[in-house]
């Protein structure tokens, strides 16, 4: 069932599952109801690249925005593709809005779509995402941005080449526990910082599963793209209903581990708070001894230093300064100076981007055409912590970085570790 499924052309596998890709009439506005409907029109109209675990979330942010119509779906899965179809349609009182395209070429390729969320695996986010923009579409794209430096710098450059709108879906920028951490980093009042740690999951390791009977369902070989063929394990990309979440993150041939995953989120804010947006450390280092998923660690060039350690508080962050210090996760802000926690800030000392929603910070800037809060080259920057991560602990040893040249100092190896390998047909996007 397996080779067969790969060798069946695009028009064969759309018969064999019965979708549609027929082009989209926009709904008529009186359809939309509701006291505070936007005519379609004005509305942001959204394409949805990735129908897995992460999809229901992330599209019901969108579409309880009152200036967005999400008006079609892709995904390699049939059967995943059509409960999201359904979901959508069920959130638009059951007309028919949401066309469904087992190739996502095919919903680019839709000129009535502005804009295009990819929610794929870490794998598959570059080349849909430059696709996309070339295509005159902005973009939000899951974190972490990138499963390699070069993609991610592709991705900022694709962004400026095409002047598009680029969202990275680290959305803890726009949660007021975060920003409040980061604005009192800023603001000086835990004194100078001198180190920094970061408690999230350890590193990927190389794709090691037994091979399963494949679903027929599944385009298993566009499902893999880029990465080299590996056996279908439903770990990988379980059936639905979507009870756990799929494990492809833990390998190194689509994801990058817990490294990646939640260090995306927490690693986002040290960047943020420390102002490294625009840059990042300068000199990495691996933990003691080999085989340990903890002990990473990295210095800036202002002398901070940040761990990739467990201090007992979960996926957190804690910052220690000259005058106190601050922990911060999705549970707490704590202060060793209570009434900093609670602090307001005057217009006048704010230093950072205010959002309260990240979504709709998106489509504002969509219509604005500025930056949003988490913007291309903020998510490149991150990722590429992360990605350094995963690479000084498969090396064990240390590296210097230099983040203006975005390469390795006087190591070629590493450097060749800054782009990966793909299959003919699944190569990067020229720009």
């Amino acid at each position: 069932m397996g080779s067969e499924k790969q060798s069946l052309s695009r028009k064969d596998f759309i018969k064999k599952t019965g979708l549609t890709v027929g082009l989209f009439s926009i709904v008529p506005a009186h359809v939309l109801g509701g006291a505070k409907y936007t005519s379609p029109s004005d509305k942001i109209t959204m394409g949805f690249i990735g129908c897995g675990k992460q999809s229901p979330g992330l599209s019901s942010d969108f579409m309880r925005l009152n200036d967005v119509q999400l008006i079609a779906a892709s995904d390699v899965d049939s059967v995943k593709l059509t409960r999201f179809q359904e979901r959508v349609d069920s959130f638009y009182n059951n007309n028919s809005v949401c066309r469904g395209y087992l190739e996502y070429e095919d919903l680019l390729d839709r000129d009535d779509i502005d804009s295009v969320i990819v929610c794929t695996p870490d794998h598959w986010h570059a080349k849909p995402a430059i696709e996309a923009l070339k295509s005159g579409k902005d973009v939000y794209c899951e974190k972490p941005l990138s499963h390699s430096i070069e993609e991610g710098r592709a991705m900022v450059n694709a962004t400026r080449n095409y002047s598009r709108v680029f969202q990275t879906g680290s959305m803890q920028r726009s949660w007021p526990d975060f920003r409040q951490a980061a604005e009192l980093v800023r603001g000086g009042y835990l004194g100078e910082i001198s180190e920094v740690k970061v408690n999230v999951g350890g590193p990927s390791i190389p794709y090691n599963l037994p091979k399963e009977p494949m679903r027929p369902e599944l385009n298993w070989d566009k499902w893999l793209g880029p990465a080299f063929h590996a056996n279908y394990n439903s770990i990988l990309a379980p059936p639905y209903p979507l009870v756990n979440w799929p494990m492809w993150r833990s390998f190194n041939e689509f994801g990058g581990g817990g490294l990646t995953d939640w260090g995306a989120h927490m690693f986002d804010i040290v960047q943020w708070a420390l102002g490294m947006d625009d840059s990042g450390p300068i000199e990495f280092h691996p933990p003691t001894e080999k085989g340990q998923v903890r002990g990473f660690n990295f210095k800036y060039a202002n002398g901070v230093h940040v761990k990739h350690e467990d201090f007992g508080r979960g996926n957190a962050v804690e910052f220690t300064g000259s005058e106190g210090t601050l922990a911060v996760s999705r549970e707490f802000l704590e202060t060793s100076n209570p009434t900093l926690k609670d602090r307001e800030f005057s217009d006048s000392e704010k230093q950072l981007y205010w959002s309260t929603n990240h979504y709709q910070d998106f489509i504002d800037c969509i219509k604005s055409r500025e930056k949003p809060v988490a913007d291309v080259e903020i998510g490149h920057r991150t990722a590429t912590i992360c990605n350094i991560g995963n690479i000084t602990y498969q090396l064990g040893r240390s590296l210097k970085w230099d983040p203006n040249k975005e390469q390795f100092i006087n190591d070629d190896y590493a450097n060749s570790r800054l782009s990966k390998n793909y299959r003919k047909g699944f190569e990067l996007p020229t720009i």
